[in-house]
């Protein structure tokens, strides 16, 4: 029961939306009616400016941090400590993309898994983001950077472990392969959408709105 209630609150906390709080208050309008139509940060971003983006991110990546580092805590003690905290954390990210408090209808989990992964692991973590920025900066296509950390991360893993012998649980290696396919399938309208020419670019390395 324990690890049950664990999951449940790392799954509400994931489901909290940051992003539709932040446009209800500052915008008065959900959302998902407006630009991209998603639930997440960038959409934000686009409609309201940098400071809102930057709050929803850290709001986002937060949940996922906090289901991951300290809900995971809460479950049986004979559960792995280590399995607890993937799992809080993929709770928290299925949260953020399925919320309960807005018709399971949430963002994409890219900000909230890179909270469970900074829990997990921050080195390699910290590879994707440089990953994620260096596509930004030279496409300006927030998802196509967003896909390019997501898959970067379980290689750089795999290469740590089987190349230069480092000491990776297999269970956080197969975590971070699942969350980059749900990070593509998240993406995948953007996915078309690049393939067709058509993505909407965003410059943050030029003056933002």
């Amino acid at each position: 029961m324990q690890t049950a209630g664990a999951l449940l609150i790392s799954y509400l906390i994931g489901s909290i939306p940051s992003a539709l709080i932040a446009g209800k208050i500052l915008l008065g309008v959900d959302i998902r009616t407006i630009g991209s139509g998603n639930a997440g940060a960038t959409n934000l971003y686009r409609a309201a400016g940098l400071r809102p983006y930057l709050m929803v991110l850290a709001a986002d990546i937060f949940k996922g941090y906090a289901a991951t580092e300290w809900i995971a805590g809460l479950a049986s003690s004979g559960v792995d400590a280590v399995d607890a905290m993937i799992a809080c954390g993929l709770a928290a990210v299925i949260g953020h993309v399925f919320t309960v408090f807005a018709s399971f209808k949430g963002g994409k989990g890219v900000a909230t898994a890179a909270g469970m992964m900074l829990a997990l692991v921050p080195g390699p973590l910290l590879g994707a983001i440089a990953v994620y920025f260096v596509i930004l900066y030279f496409t300006s296509y927030v998802s196509l950077g967003s896909i390019g950390a997501a898959v970067s991360l379980p290689l750089t893993l795999a290469f740590s472990h089987f190349v230069l012998g480092a000491s990776i649980r297999m269970e956080i290696q197969a975590i971070t392969v699942v969350l980059a396919l749900l990070i593509l399938v998240t993406h995948r309208e953007n996915i078309a959408r690049l393939i067709k020419g058509e993505e909407r670019k965003t410059e943050f390395f030029k003056k933002g709105p």
